[in-house]
């Protein structure tokens, strides 16, 4: 039996977690082994019960006694099985089954016994194959492991890892990576998960769907569209947003899949995408066969490639009797900015049926930007639970899940049902209009705790509640403007960037200590904090303006500075790594002078014929980069 350890310090861990802390790194490694081996999309479990030595001889292959003997003295730790422990059941017990990302098994699953022992600390892993046709299972012994949470001293704590045969260890690159993969990465991830002391806010990610399902049809849209990369016409990232698109398509529709399975129903269900942005979902959507259409305050370049079956109108969507969609089975929501705590408002308002999903991002209210009442949570989860609340308020069974999807903002809300009869619609609709008045406030006066929960009658009897007109519902709410605003420091005073690049360029160069005798300066670093420290504070509110500060600034300027980890440094254009990174573009060759050839007091570190950027006027050429063509999709 092979051993390999990692070991779990008591005072630099706060290990009082201990062995709780153990039990919750083994339930993310059972529940969500996708988080280490990213070649898995999840695990689902069944057959969870308490078992004893009799009951594996039944659920095992009770033919392979000599392996049976193996995998009893590995759970009994060397200790006979006829005292092993006090429990007639001592092992809790359930079964694994992999789901990969990409279905390399065909038919075929990937399923392990997993034995827990929370008297002993142990938990044992037991893959085995079934032959469905002789109706028997046998262990795949060679990759039969345990992994123990030990107290080697007072001091500290240690995980083991314990293999059976780790000779004949059979790795398929999927559900079993290399036996050392097991030390190197599974183990340290299991070290930190114990020690933590910080659970999550939200819950798990797919809480709410079935991640096999997700997993095959995420496949294979992501392969349908994947093509939209390499078109991709907007100056956003395309890997990032077309990718994200597919995942949140492929959650709704695998969620509207599941609820025609328990409502019974046959047509697909049609959706309108308030602030729809680029439109790509409302794109996957409806070419996965929902009708619907999307809304946006501006219009996309790439809303042309979609084609005419893509629905998509350029309009400010301001929420009143004009925005209400009573044919509509669902409104989304995908980083819908201040339209975010309206939808579920809109969707309640334009029939009983009609359901919601937003996925929030930034921070708005009804009437401006969201301000913060509570300092124990996060942001982001005071957010979440101010959306959730609005749910609430409008009548809705409010779930909330969390995506898998390339972004930090990934929980979303799902109002799929309502919480009263439609009889007593009159009732909500007054509790709605109450919520929406008392959040409301004047200019500069800061938004009131609404003190809305779940009693149904926490706005009957108030007079500012009643008369209210369904047609000035809307009244305060701005929303955007159809012209995107440039606010990436590109539209700042030319004068002004350059004073603040040469200011924070000449401290970086006068930190040179260290550099040899004839030398080129390649300067210190500073953090941001302290760049901006060098700066007025009149300069950083003008930047503060600008999407990004200070650090956009910098970072536009990538010709001067380099900026890693909150960290600046002058770039020095000899190191190769650079080049690389930065490949030039045809036709932008010495298209803009070498700031370092007119600022560095030693001049530029290369040679002209070697410099991207021109030595003077007389090395300037114009531009020939070509001009991006759209074509069809």
């Amino acid at each position: 039996m092979n051993k390999n350890t990692t070991e779990l310090p008591l005072k630099e861990h706060g290990c009082k977690r201990l062995p709780e802390g153990f039990w919750s790194a083994v339930e993310v490694w059972v529940k969500k082994p996708h988080v280490v081996n990213k070649r898995l999309c999840g695990a689902t479990e069944t057959e969870s019960r308490d078992v004893d030595i009799e009951d594996l001889r039944i659920l095992l292959d009770k033919n392979d006694e000599e392996s049976l003997q193996d995998v009893f003295l590995l759970l009994c730790s060397g200790v006979s099985p006829s005292n092993t422990h006090q429990k007639d059941k001592p092992w809790s017990s359930t079964v694994r089954t992999f789901i990969p990302k990409v279905n390399c098994y065909g038919a075929k699953q990937q399923k392990e016994v997993v034995l827990k022992d929370s008297d002993r600390q142990h938990v044992t892993f037991l893959p085995f194959e079934e032959d469905a046709a002789a109706g028997r299972v046998s262990l795949k012994k060679c990759n039969i492991y345990q992994i123990r949470l030990c107290s080697p001293g007072s001091e500290r704590w240690a995980l083991e890892l314990h293999v059976l045969t780790s000779d004949g260890w059979f790795s398929d690159g999927v559900a079993y990576p290399k036996l050392p993969w097991l030390s190197s990465d599974l183990l340290p991830k299991l070290v930190r998960w114990a020690a933590e002391s910080k659970s999550s806010e939200f819950k798990s990610t797919l809480s709410l769907l079935p991640v096999e399902k997700y997993s095959l049809m995420y496949q294979q849209l992501k392969e349908k569209y994947k093509s939209m990369v390499k078109v991709w016409p907007e100056v956003t990232d395309p890997e990032k947003f077309v990718f994200e698109d597919v995942a949140i398509a492929t959650y709704l529709l695998v969620l509207w899949a599941e609820e025609r399975t328990v409502e019974s129903l046959s047509a697909p269900q049609s959706f309108v995408d308030l602030g729809c942005g680029n439109g790509l979902l409302v794109h996957i959507l409806t070419n996965e066969g929902h009708p619907g259409k999307g809304i946006d305050v501006r219009r996309r370049r790439i809303w042309d490639m979609y084609g005419p079956q893509t629905v998509l109108e350029e309009k400010a969507i301001t929420p009143s009797e004009s925005f209400l969609f009573p044919g509509t089975d669902w409104l989304i929501g995908n980083h819908s900015d201040e339209l975010t705590p309206w939808i579920p408002v809109i969707a309640a308002r334009s029939s009983y049926s009609c359901r919601f999903f937003v996925l929030p991002c930034c921070f708005f209210d009804f009437y401006g930007k969201y301000q913060r009442r509570q300092c124990k949570k996060s942001q982001y989860k005071e957010y979440i639970d101010f959306i959730a609340e609005v749910g609430l308020v409008c009548g809705f069974d409010t779930e909330e899940d969390c995506l898998r999807i390339p972004s930090t903002k990934r929980v979303c809300l799902v109002g799929t049902s309502r919480s009263y009869k439609q009889s007593d619609e009159a009732e909500f609709e007054q509790r709605r209009t109450c919520y929406i008045r008392s959040r409301q406030t004047s200019a500069g006066a800061a938004v009131q705790s609404s003190g809305v929960g779940k009693n149904r009658d926490s706005c009957h009897g108030s007079t500012d509640c009643e008369g209210t007109s369904g047609t000035t519902w809307e009244g305060g709410f701005r929303p955007r403007s159809g012209v995107e605003a440039v606010r990436n420091c590109a539209a700042l005073p030319r004068d002004f960037v350059d004073g603040i690049v040469l200011k924070v360029a000449d401290t970086l160069l006068g930190m040179s200590e260290g550099t040899p005798l004839g030398a080129w300066n390649k300067g210190g670093s500073l953090s941001v904090r302290e760049v901006a420290a060098l700066l007025q504070q009149e300069t950083l509110q003008l930047l503060k303006k600008e999407c990004g500060g200070l650090q956009t600034l910098l970072k536009n300027n990538h010709q001067v500075f380099k900026v890693e980890g909150g960290t600046v440094y002058i770039r020095d254009w000899r190191d190769r790594t650079e080049s690389r990174r930065r490949p030039a573009v045809p036709g932008a060759l010495k298209t803009r002078l070498c700031w370092f050839h007119a600022h560095h007091p030693q001049g530029c570190p290369l040679q002209e014929q070697n410099c991207c950027f021109a030595h003077g006027a007389d090395d300037l050429r114009p531009s020939t980069r070509p001009l991006k063509k759209l074509k069809n999709f």
